[in-house]
């Protein structure tokens, strides 16, 4: 993919310098309830933006469980990416996300719609707490095993372990999703919309582990993001 052709992103500030008492209430908020009425409220306006600008299309999405707890386990190359993500599905998707996006403008709308933070990096035990929770009640959490946006529009070398680690924790399936075209979403300040295709991919689960060894966690993690690879690579000439 010419590099030319991406839009520009901004520099990422990986440590949050807040305190991790700043975040205890969207954690408590998290693990006592589901996503709120934001949810929805966001979801259909952006869920047409993604049908009509983006042309979003989403393949198989019958292999995400239609109970029970799951993990999503998608490409990260667009801010809207969590969006083009759960367009195609019933399902409430509960996303781990940076917790330099929890600000006053936003924060309101990230706690009610069912969005908790994590501190990247530190070793952010609460996000896993939440993360836990919500699988533990059946729900269905979304985690980057990349860690961060790629910034040259392709997959990243290799995963952090954090997916690993929640992946051992809770035993819960995890469905790989390729997401393609969302790399060039940040052109559409060019008027330009990039055509949107979501892969699902078979589930597959691990035997759960109460206290994973660090080791064991990156393990996992590479091997569910090899698995993700793999999705991305066969569906790369399937878009369309």
């Amino acid at each position: 993919m010419p590099q030319q052709e991406l839009a520009q992103l901004k520099q990422q500030v990986y440590k949050d310098p807040r305190p991790k008492e700043r975040f205890d209430r969207y954690h408590r908020r998290t693990r006592a309830r589901g996503p709120g009425f934001i949810y929805e409220l966001v979801r259909v306006p952006l869920s047409l933006m993604a049908w009509t600008l983006f042309r979003t299309r989403g393949h198989h999405p019958e292999r995400v469980p239609t109970a029970g707890p799951a993990i999503l386990a998608p490409n990260h190359f667009s801010f809207l990416d969590h969006f083009f993500l759960g367009v195609s599905l019933r399902r409430k998707v509960q996303f781990m996300a940076k917790s330099q996006l929890f600000k006053p403008a936003t924060s309101f709308v990230l706690r009610n719609g069912g969005v908790f933070p994590v501190r990247r990096g530190y070793a952010d035990d609460e996000a896993f707490v939440t993360g836990s929770a919500i699988l533990d009640r059946g729900g269905v959490v979304g985690m980057y095993a990349e860690g961060g946006r790629s910034r040259t529009g392709e997959l990243s070398d290799k995963p952090r372990r954090g997916i690993g680690r929640l992946a051992l924790q809770s035993g819960a399936p995890i469905v790989p999703v390729a997401i393609h075209g969302s790399s060039h979403v940040r052109n559409w300040k060019r008027l330009q919309f990039p055509k949107i295709t979501v892969f699902y991919g078979e589930p597959f689960a691990y035997q759960r582990i109460a206290e994973p060894t660090r080791e064991q966690e990156q393990a996992v993690a590479e091997a569910i993001f090899a698995e993700l690879r793999a999705l991305y690579d066969a569906t790369r000439d399937q878009r369309r």
